[in-house]
C-alpha cells in the first residue's frame, strides 16, 4: 500500500474512489461532517470542490492506495492569515472499513504530522466526535485534549454529539519578532 500526497490533477483522477471512501466512512457511522445516507453525487461534488484548495496550496491531501483502489486519506487545512502560518488543522482522516485495524490510520496520521513538521509547522489541531474510536488513535499518538464542546455536530444519523478538540506540538515554536 502506498501513501502519497496528491496534487489537484491526481485528486481529480481519484474522485470516484475518494467518493466511495467518503460514503463508506459515513455509512459506517464515522462523524466526518455528513449525514447518512450520503449519495455518490454529493460525495463526488465534495471531493471535486477540494481540488481548488489543493491547487491554491490551502489544503494538503494524502491518499493511501493500491493502484486506483483508495483505502484511506488525511488532509491538512493550512491557514492563510499571517498570524497562523505556524499551524494547520488535521481534517478528514478516513480509513475504509476493509482497512481498519491494520495501522493505516496511524500511518496516515504520522505522514501528515511529519510533512507538517518538514514544512516548518509547529502546531496541529483537530476536532473529533467525543467517544469515537478516533479519540483512542489521537491520544495514543501523543495528541493533547484541549476540551469538549457539547452538541457541536450531528453524527451521520442526525444526533447532536459532543466534539473534543485536540492539539499536538510537532516542533519548536518560532518567536514572533
Amino acid at each position: 500500500m502506498t501513501v502519497s500526497r496528491v496534487d489537484a490533477d491526481r485528486l481529480t483522477a481519484l474522485l470516484a474512489p475518494l467518493a466511495d471512501l467518503l460514503a463508506d466512512t459515513v455509512e459506517s457511522g464515522a462523524s466526518v461532517g455528513f449525514l447518512a445516507p450520503l449519495g455518490r453525487a454529493e460525495a463526488l461534488a465534495w471531493w471535486r470542490a477540494r481540488s481548488a484548495a489543493v491547487a491554491a496550496g490551502h489544503l494538503a491531501v494524502w491518499v493511501a492506495h493500491e493502484g486506483e483502489r483508495v483505502t484511506g486519506t488525511v488532509s491538512l487545512a493550512l491557514p492563510d492569515k499571517p498570524n497562523s502560518r505556524h499551524r494547520a488543522e488535521l481534517v478528514k482522516l478516513m480509513v475504509g472499513r476493509e482497512a481498519r485495524g491494520l495501522g493505516l490510520g496511524r500511518r496516515l496520521l504520522t505522514t501528515a504530522e511529519e510533512a507538517a513538521a518538514a514544512a516548518g509547522l509547529t502546531l496541529l489541531h483537530l476536532d473529533t466526535e467525543t467517544g469515537s474510536p478516533a479519540e483512542h488513535l489521537y491520544r495514543s499518538a501523543g495528541w493533547t485534549r484541549a476540551g469538549t464542546i457539547p452538541d457541536y455536530a450531528a453524527d451521520p444519523h442526525g444526533e447532536l454529539r459532543p466534539t473534543t478538540l485536540y492539539f499536538k506540538r510537532i516542533g519548536t515554536p518560532a518567536t514572533a519578532g
